[in-house]
């Protein structure tokens, strides 16, 4: 039976190291055949493993995903080659910092972005420093809101012209662990409205996007605790929305192949556990100190 894969990393010293991405396999509800077209050939190294048997095997690969060859005369693709456009979302801090680090470690062209305008400016700034100005731009965008989503769109066809990698990195857990009967409305809307909603306003004008794209692209949903249908006592709010991460990306595979759409691929990405202040702000002291 076909399986989601599920990806660790394999070293991530201060959030210097991420994984990139891993070849996709064929979701659980059918065997899309856009997805089996998929090949990579610029690689970074990385461990992953079945949801099903979590026995890990390797697996190279690299920021450069390649041509999804298309066998449909409606879907005429340009050859995808780098270095690439990526855009990430959330990522001025944690795993989408690290992400755009090792982006532009490769020489691809980078678009940064958080609902703060101050961690916005001082990530640009820092990352212009190691990696130059002509390679990373960033702006504020409150995923949340459709009209900021659509306002990055803009930016990022305005700087770059097109985004051949689009990272949905943006998620919340309120920094708040406690059961969900001690949660206030805000932080539950807070969760909610970032990880369910933003999520849904961002693949949506990502594919509106890449859909007028001869080149195509590529989304990537960013998962998490509880994705695996397993309880996560004191943050059930994020748990749940982190579940419903993989059925929207089944949803929106299955969409694409209704339309006979093959140059537009959505994929779902499962870090693991990495240390961010999202995580670490549910834990004691003595786990903070070791």
């Amino acid at each position: 039976m076909a399986m989601t894969p599920y990806l660790h990393f394999t070293t991530f010293p201060s959030l210097s190291s991420p994984l990139l991405f891993c070849k996709p396999h064929h979701p659980p509800f059918s065997q899309p055949p856009y997805l089996s077209t998929l090949q990579f050939n610029r690689y970074t190294f990385l461990s992953v493993s079945s949801r099903q048997n979590q026995k890990p095997f390797a697996v190279n690969f690299s920021s450069q995903i390649v041509n999804a060859e298309s066998s449909s005369s409606s879907n005429t693709r340009e050859p995808m080659r780098p270095p690439y456009n990526v855009l990430i979302t959330g990522s001025t801090k944690g795993i989408g910092y690290a992400l755009a680090k090792e982006f532009l470690q490769t020489g691809d062209n980078v678009i940064i972005c958080s609902r703060s305008a101050e961690r916005v400016e001082s990530a640009v700034k820092s990352l212009r420093e190691e990696f130059g100005e002509q390679h990373v731009w960033g702006t504020k965008c409150d995923v949340r809101e459709g009209l900021d989503v659509k306002d990055l769109v803009g930016f990022a066809q305005r700087n770059l012209k097109y985004i051949d990698i689009w990272i949905n990195n943006a998620g919340s857990n309120a920094y708040s662990y406690k059961p969900l009967a001690e949660a206030s409305d805000d932080d539950l809307i807070e969760v909610v409205t970032t990880n369910t909603l933003g999520l849904m306003i961002c693949c949506r004008e990502a594919m509106k996007m890449m859909l007028n794209q001869p080149r195509g692209g590529h989304i990537f949903n960013i998962d998490g605790a509880g994705s695996d249908g397993r309880p996560t006592p004191r943050f059930a709010a994020y748990g749940a929305t982190k579940r419903s991460v993989v059925h929207l990306t089944k949803s929106l595979q299955a969409e694409l192949q209704m339309q006979d759409v093959k140059n537009v691929v959505v994929h779902n990405l499962s870090p693991g556990m990495v240390t961010t202040d999202l995580l670490m702000s549910g834990a004691t002291t003595k786990q903070l100190v070791r």
